[in-house]
């Protein structure tokens, strides 16, 4: 498993030092945006969290009160 996961990590690094450069990250970073996209991704990623953290409070409940 660590070697799969070694392997595609290295392939992923040297495919995205290959990469050549986009466009549209350098509109969106030139005109603000980007900034719109990360502040999204970063709710997105804490409502999530939260809403797992939540659901496993819940099932941990569910599954003491079931031993009771």
């Amino acid at each position: 498993m660590r070697v799969v996961l070694t392997t595609l990590l290295m392939l992923m690094s040297f495919t995205a030092s290959q990469a050549q450069e986009i466009e549209m990250a350098d509109t969106m970073r030139s005109e603000g945006k980007i900034y719109v996209v990360v502040a999204v991704v970063a709710i997105v990623f804490a409502v999530l969290s939260i809403f797992m953290i939540s659901l496993d409070r819940k099932v941990s409940r569910l599954e003491k009160s079931q031993k009771d």
